[in-house]
């Protein structure tokens, strides 16, 4: 089955993919690896969610925001090279805009990590970061960024 086909299997839609904020493209490849900028929590153009995890934001809602981050940077992938040519996922990056002495940013994470490991299986298990800031891009409460290999 193709990981298009996976979605479907999953009832999971791409969204369209969000215009980037500043002077970069939301994924580049370079050989056989395709890179995302960091994706926020997009939802039809507005951002889902502001503010700081562990305060503003409930754990368990950046988790669902992580998921949301997650796709939006498949999106992109799938935008630039369709979903389809991904072999494996390679890396996942996540930042968490984290409040004085959360540190549950690996669970946070895990909304990102845990859909990948969804669609692709044995394919997405993949190497990762997660990683807690004092603020992200607009305010948002989480980022995520993706890293796949592609089939030539």
């Amino acid at each position: 089955m193709s990981w298009v086909g996976r979605l479907a299997e999953l009832g999971v839609e791409l969204p369209p993919v969000a215009a980037p904020l500043a002077a970069y493209v939301p994924a580049a490849r370079t050989g056989t690896l395709v890179f995302t900028s960091g994706q926020l929590p997009f939802v039809a153009g507005t951002l889902a969610a502001t503010g700081k995890v562990g305060s503003d934001v409930s754990p368990e809602e950046a988790k669902a925001h992580a998921r949301t981050c997650a796709l939006n940077g498949l999106a992109a992938i799938h935008d630039l090279v369709g979903l389809d040519s991904v072999v494996r996922v390679v890396k996942l990056v996540g930042f968490v805009a984290s409040a004085e002495g959360f540190t549950g940013q690996p669970a946070v994470v895990n909304g990102a990590s845990e859909l990948i490991g969804e669609i692709f299986g044995d394919a997405g298990k993949h190497a990762r970061s997660a990683v807690g800031v004092s603020e992200l891009p607009l305010g948002a409460p989480v980022e995520v960024e993706l890293v796949v290999e592609i089939g030539e």
